[in-house]
C-alpha cells in the first residue's frame, strides 16, 4: 500500500465498516500524495462511489486503477466492477469488453459468469444466458445472483418451472430482503398458475422497491390471473 499506510487507515476502516459516505469524504479530503498512494486512494474512491450508487464518478476512478497496471488482484476486481456498472446502465458493449478481458486472464468466478449471463439476457441471447448461469452455479451453487437469475429466466421462458421454483426459493432463503429475489419467486408462482402465492411475494417485493415498474406489472398480471 506504500509508505503512508497509517495515513489511509482511517478511510479504509470506515470503508470496511460500511460507512461509505464517511470513507468517501475522508479520501476526498486527503492532500496530494505519492504515486502509490494516488492509486490506493483512487481504488477506494471508486469502491465508495460504487457502493453509494454514484456510478459515473465510480467509473473514473475504477478505470484509472485498471489502466495503471498496478496490482493484478486490484485490476481484476475493478474490471469486474466496471463490467457490473456498464451492464446495469445499459452499456453492454463496454460490459462485454471488460468481461472478455477478465476471461482472458482466467478470472472466472461465479460472479463473473453471472454478469455474463445477465448481459446475454439483456441482449436476448437466452441460450448463452442459461449456459452462463449454469456455469456460475457449478462454480458456486449458493450464488444468490445466479440462483435468482436462472430461476427468473426459466420462468420467463416457461421452461423447467419446478426447477425455477426451487432456485428462486433458495435465493429468497439466502436473501429474504431482496426485492429482486422476491419478485422472481412471485413470478415463478404466477407462471405456475398459483396467483395468491404469486401476489404474496410480489407485494413483499413492491414494499421493498416501490418504484419498480416490472414488479408493478407482475402484480397487475397476478391480480388479473386471480380473478379469472
Amino acid at each position: 500500500m506504500g509508505g503512508n499506510n497509517s495515513e489511509l487507515k482511517r478511510g479504509i476502516d470506515l470503508y470496511n465498516g460500511k460507512a461509505y459516505a464517511d470513507s468517501l469524504a475522508f479520501f476526498l479530503s486527503l492532500p496530494q500524495s505519492t504515486e502509490t498512494d494516488k492509486m490506493e486512494i483512487a481504488y477506494y474512491l471508486g469502491l465508495c462511489y460504487a457502493k453509494l450508487h454514484k456510478y459515473d464518478e465510480a467509473l473514473v476512478y475504477l478505470e484509472s486503477v485498471v489502466t495503471s497496471g498496478g496490482k493484478l488482484e486490484r485490476v481484476l476486481q475493478c474490471r469486474f466492477l466496471l463490467a457490473v456498472i456498464y451492464a446495469s446502465s445499459g452499456r453492454k458493449r463496454l460490459a462485454d469488453f471488460e468481461l472478455n478481458k477478465l476471461l482472458e486472464t482466467g478470472y472466472m468466478t461465479a460472479s463473473v459468469y453471472a454478469v455474463i449471463a445477465y448481459v446475454a439476457w439483456e441482449q436476448e441471447d437466452t441460450e448463452k444466458c442459461i449456459a452462463y448461469y449454469e456455469k456460475s452455479l457449478e462454480n458456486d451453487n449458493n450464488n444468490v445472483t445466479s440462483l435468482n437469475g436462472m430461476g427468473y429466466v426459466l420462468a420467463c421462458e416457461d421452461k423447467e418451472l419446478t426447477k425455477a421454483l426451487s432456485l428462486c426459493k433458495k435465493a429468497v432463503e439466502k436473501a429474504p430482503d431482496s426485492a429482486a429475489c422476491l419478485d422472481s419467486l412471485g413470478w415463478v408462482y404466477y407462471k405456475l398458475g398459483l396467483y395468491n402465492d404469486a401476489l404474496k411475494y410480489l407485494e413483499q417485493a413492491e414494499n421493498l422497491d416501490t418504484e419498480n415498474e416490472i414488479i408493478a406489472e407482475h402484480i397487475r398480471m397476478a391480480k388479473l390471473g386471480a380473478i379469472k
